[in-house]
């Protein structure tokens, strides 16, 4: 008699449904949606609110604050002043923020490269940052005159410090299993720096230059308030000496606009420079 195997347990529901992985493009898709709708109507919920205070609620003297068809008035009457000074400003600002890169890094490489200088030095770059800049403005107006040098040496001073933090905390702090798999390896330390301690550095450098960029904005409008002869804080300060404070608003706004402009433009150069940082971490 042939024996008889127990029949196999079948759930009857049928068999478990196989998950579908959802294609990336369609997550970038979203993302890139929410990225231009969500800052679009913060900035509509920003306008709605001003309108409200200064034209409906009248909360707000227009000689303080001035309603948004005024500031849009003053822009269209002379667009191409305002455009030319924002261009001034916008070069001085990069300008200013490439040069506080270069000897940020170079600052930072070198405190990360020996601990005998990190001792002898932080306590003075830390002094020098503590400074209030804008009390060192009629200093530099006296030394180096008027124009765009002390422009440049104010943004300098304002941005270059998370440069050099974020450069020797980032060089600092490799993961000790990748710095284990280069002496593992034999790897010579110039082999090891660029291989291992650099990649590893670049996310906490780009963190410490999205800081300094628009630190390099307000270096370069505080720069031209003591010193400047064009830019939108020139333009700041003429307006506000004569009472046109609807012209010194739309100054401003063209301050914050560049400086969003420039930000998600080194946002973007970040996304280029080190795609390995999107696919290895995760915001939860």
């Amino acid at each position: 008699m042939t024996e008889l195997s127990p029949p196999q347990q079948t759930s009857a529901a049928g068999p478990e449904p196989v998950p579908v992985p959802v294609p990336r493009s369609g997550l970038h898709r979203g993302a890139g949606v929410g990225a231009v709708l969500l800052p679009s109507a913060g900035l509509l919920v920003a306008l709605g609110g001003w309108w409200l205070l200064t034209s409906v609620l009248e909360m707000v003297h227009p000689v303080v604050l001035p309603p948004p068809g005024a500031v849009l008035s003053a822009f269209t009457a002379a667009p191409a002043r305002f455009l030319e000074h924002t261009g001034d400003t916008t070069v001085e600002t990069l300008v200013g923020f490439v040069l506080s890169t270069a000897c940020g890094v170079l600052i930072g490489l070198s405190l990360a490269g020996s601990p005998l200088l990190e001792r002898m030095f932080t306590p003075l770059l830390v002094a020098v940052n503590a400074v209030p800049k804008i009390a060192l403005g009629p200093l530099l107006v006296g030394a180096l005159g008027w124009g765009q040098k002390p422009v440049l040496t104010m943004v300098f001073l304002l941005c270059f410090f998370p440069i050099v933090l974020s450069t020797a905390t980032g060089l600092t702090s490799t993961p000790a299993d990748l710095a284990e798999l280069a002496r593992s390896l034999n790897a010579s330390r110039w082999q090891a720096f660029r291989k291992v301690r650099l990649p590893a550095a670049l996310p906490q450098i780009f963190v410490g230059l999205k800081v300094a960029m628009p630190l390099a904005a307000i270096g370069a409008v505080i720069g031209e308030f003591q010193a400047g002869e064009s830019g939108l804080g020139y333009l700041i300060v003429q307006a506000g000496g004569v009472g046109d404070t609807a012209t010194a608003w739309a100054a401003i706004i063209l301050i914050g606009l560049m400086s969003i402009l420039l930000y998600f433009a080194l946002v973007l150069m970040e996304r280029f420079a080190l795609p390995w940082v999107r696919e290895t971490t995760s915001r939860g």
